[in-house]
């Protein structure tokens, strides 16, 4: 409370009123501070818009483009199926044939103990590597949704810092020429012992 009462009410847009008292350094802060903070909410939405839009097509273009294949476990998985060794799934290889004619092999996961030949289930590329599962379009939704709002925080903490430092640079000026008058004028205030 003591440095409200030391700073007076607080007025809203009291850099721009008519004041006698109102200098050039404030206005100049004012209209800093104005610019620094459209740039920060301007920045910031655009950025997040555009990264959430990018992630959404992207992440549509894939469950357009991935498709599941038919694939047989080449080998025999390792672990035993009766086994309760708590493993969900293990790695192992894996063949699949395209439409097109085209044999692939790679690695995925399968219960363990699969025996070769094996069908499961895999998704595929255009080109035929193997890829995750597509995310459904509510995943996609709130994925493109959360780096959306990342992209965005982090544009804007660029000119919202850049204002904070450009504010403290004008404080730093202010407070400089203030010292430099003090000294010029404080002692012909009174007398000065010595």
């Amino acid at each position: 409370m003591p440095l409200k009462a030391f700073r007076g009410p607080k007025v809203w847009l009291w850099r721009w009123r008519r004041n006698p008292l109102k200098r050039r350094a404030d206005v100049v802060e004012a209209w800093v501070l104005l610019g620094a903070w459209l740039v920060t909410v301007v920045t910031g939405v655009v950025a997040g818009l555009v990264a959430s839009r990018s992630v959404e097509h992207g992440l549509a273009r894939e469950r357009v483009e991935w498709h599941p294949v038919v694939a047989q476990v080449a080998q025999k998985a390792p672990g035993s199926a009766t086994s309760g060794s708590g493993v969900g799934q293990v790695w192992t290889k894996v063949r699949w044939t395209l439409t097109d004619g085209s044999s692939h092999s790679g690695q995925a996961r399968v219960a363990p103990g699969s025996k070769a030949g094996t069908p499961i289930t895999v998704w595929t590329d255009p080109r035929g590597h193997l890829v995750t599962r597509p995310v459904t379009a509510a995943q996609a939704h709130r994925r493109a949704n959360l780096i959306g709002g990342l992209a965005g925080v982090s544009t804007a903490a660029v000119p919202f810092i850049t204002g904070l430092a450009l504010r403290g640079r004008l404080e730093r000026h202010r407070m400089d020429h203030w010292d430099a008058e003090w000294a010029r004028f404080g002692p012909q205030w009174g007398r000065t012992t010595g």
